[in-house]
């Protein structure tokens, strides 16, 4: 039986993979899962994410990092108002640079205040090679409009 948490392979169009961020749907990052304090990114390993050493860039494995800790701290299921948060800071360690095939990144929220969160979050290249891990403070946003 499929895990109700993960997007099922029949859904998993284009719109149901699209974080909603322009920026990361232009990257090419896919949800694979966000539920209730956990969100998992990927993000295939091509050149147009390289640096000139054809190593993942720094930028992204950040982006990515950066991205999968605020959904963490951010889920709302269906029908709920939509939850928005900014990153007050994130704390990042390049850890290694491997050769593969997918980038994973998961994130956690380890705290919950009123107006703030603190998530960790990490990113796996195919699985085996921990690339980066980050810690983050997020503030909680109203949207405008």
């Amino acid at each position: 039986m499929q895990d109700p948490r993960i997007i099922p392979a029949a859904t998993a169009t284009p719109a149901a993979l699209s974080t909603q961020n322009p920026y990361l749907d232009w990257l090419g990052v896919k949800f694979a899962v966000w539920r209730e304090d956990y969100a998992e990114m990927h993000l295939r390993l091509q050149p147009n994410v390289t640096n000139r050493s054809g190593r993942v860039h720094g930028g992204v494995l950040c982006s990515l990092l950066d991205a999968v800790a605020g959904y963490s701290g951010c889920y709302a299921p269906a029908g709920e108002p939509l939850i928005h948060s900014v990153t007050l800071s994130l704390t990042t360690q390049f850890l290694d640079s491997g050769d593969g095939t997918w980038m994973i990144a998961s994130g956690r929220p380890e705290k919950r205040g009123r107006t703030v969160f603190f998530a960790r979050s990490e990113v796996w290249l195919d699985g085996e090679i921990l690339l980066a891990s980050a810690s983050g403070t997020f503030k909680y946003i109203r949207m405008r409009g």
